[in-house]
């Protein structure tokens, strides 16, 4: 969710039912759906961003990327650029990736492709 709104982890089956209904509530008051979807959770990943600007002419373009890891109840607190915990290689693979997907998409605006790394 929004600034970490919604966001539960379970540890066992046995505490997957009532942090369903949490979430679902918590989602419902925050965003008015209660829609929610589950995911992996990542111990000690390391959440890296990518911002994007796409035109509508088909023109995306990467302004690098940051490292977003340092977080406090699910909201960045510090937000590091460029990401020192990747090297070149990985960083133009992960740019490449971000532009590629504005286009394919043809994404119009400033946004931000996500990632998250296993360390």
């Amino acid at each position: 969710g929004g600034g970490g709104r919604g966001i539960k982890l379970v540890r066992s089956s046995g505490e997957m039912e009532p942090t369903f209904i949490t979430a679902s509530a918590e989602a419902r008051a925050a965003f008015g759906d209660d829609t929610i979807y589950m995911e992996k959770y990542v111990e000690n990943a390391r959440h890296i961003e990518v911002q994007l600007l796409g035109d509508r002419f088909g023109n995306v373009i990467h302004l690098g990327e940051r490292d977003c890891s340092l977080q406090r109840r699910y909201q960045k607190v510090i937000e590091e650029a460029p990401a020192s915990c990747i090297d070149e290689g990985l960083r133009g693979k992960i740019c490449n990736a971000a532009v590629t997907l504005g286009r394919t998409i043809g994404y119009q605006n400033a946004g931000t492709v996500e990632f998250i790394f296993d360390q």
